[in-house]
């Protein structure tokens, strides 16, 4: 499955204004968006996945177009799949990428340090 080229590069060009240090990887069948090396966002075909504050859960499902992340069986806390059909302007993507630098800051990095 590959990232929708279209919302990738407005991604991209949402980022670029930031002054985060992001970076891109191609993850769970898109590309996902590192920033401070810690996963943000994911481009996928069908949408977004949005990495979030997980007190924030509740709030958000109830929105329209989006819907937990499971791996397996098992739901990810501040995980959420955001259908493309509810990110066609720039404020409905800008939402989403500012819900996922807010919690950025506070998320813990996965990456291994040397």
């Amino acid at each position: 499955m590959a990232a929708n080229e279209t919302l990738l590069l407005r991604v991209r060009e949402n980022f670029a204004a930031t002054p985060h240090m992001v970076e891109e990887k191609k993850m769970f069948g898109g590309i996902c968006f590192m920033v401070n090396d810690k996963m943000c966002v994911g481009v996928k075909s069908d949408g977004l996945m949005v990495r979030f504050d997980p007190e924030e859960t509740d709030a958000l499902v109830e929105m329209e177009g989006t819907e937990i992340m499971v791996m397996g069986s098992r739901e990810m806390k501040g995980y959420m799949y955001v259908a493309e059909e509810v990110l066609r302007t720039k404020k409905q993507l800008d939402f989403w990428l500012n819900k996922a630098l807010a919690f950025n800051k506070h998320a813990k990095s996965s990456k291994k340090k040397q």
